[in-house]
């Protein structure tokens, strides 16, 4: 297997650093989500008084903890995926079906990406708050957003490399 280009590997080291600020943002909202959890299970069944708009904050925590599994899934390839088509047509036909599926996940992440921009930019006159505290979900859809593409960004990037090594192993092909 032939070494990334100069430029490729850096930019490939730039998104994985950028991958990194999103598991930190998600571990963060996942912190505050456990906290939140546990404080309203306590005010709940113990002190039997529920924190009106604890729902709220929980569901505006999780959104941030799915950006960041996103984005933090998509550089170490931790999404769910079955190899079948290699056993099927060997190492020929998934060059072939690996572009397909870089170009459709890229086309897939970048629409998602397009419409969260779009239904948050509309914000407070479209509704989008939450339903007890008014929380704006706009800069929430942006990060969900960023995260989708982020997605796009690094797919790119693996299609580049998948076609630079078309005729020997694709680095981000996964292993047995």
């Amino acid at each position: 297997m032939s070494p990334l280009p100069a430029p490729l590997g850096t930019v490939e080291r730039g998104l994985q650093w950028v991958a990194g600020l999103f598991a930190l943002a998600g571990g963060l909202a996942l912190a505050v989500l456990g906290a939140v959890t546990g404080v309203s299970v306590f005010w709940r069944y113990v002190l039997r008084d529920p924190i009106f708009g604890i729902e709220d904050i929980s569901t505006m925590a999780l959104t941030v903890v799915v950006a960041g599994a996103v984005a933090y899934g998509a550089v170490h390839q931790s999404h769910v995926s079955v190899n079948v088509i290699k056993y099927a047509g060997g190492r020929g036909l998934t060059r072939v079906t690996d572009v397909a599926a870089r170009l459709g996940g890229i086309a897939i992440c970048s629409f998602a990406a397009y419409g969260l921009v779009t239904k948050g930019s509309c914000g407070m006159p479209c509704g989008a708050m939450t339903s007890n505290l008014g929380i704006i979900h706009t800069p929430f859809y942006y990060g969900l957003a960023a995260a989708m593409g982020f997605y796009a960004v690094l797919l790119v990037l693996h299609l580049i490399i998948g076609l630079l090594h078309w005729s020997g192993a694709d680095p981000n092909e996964m292993l047995d």
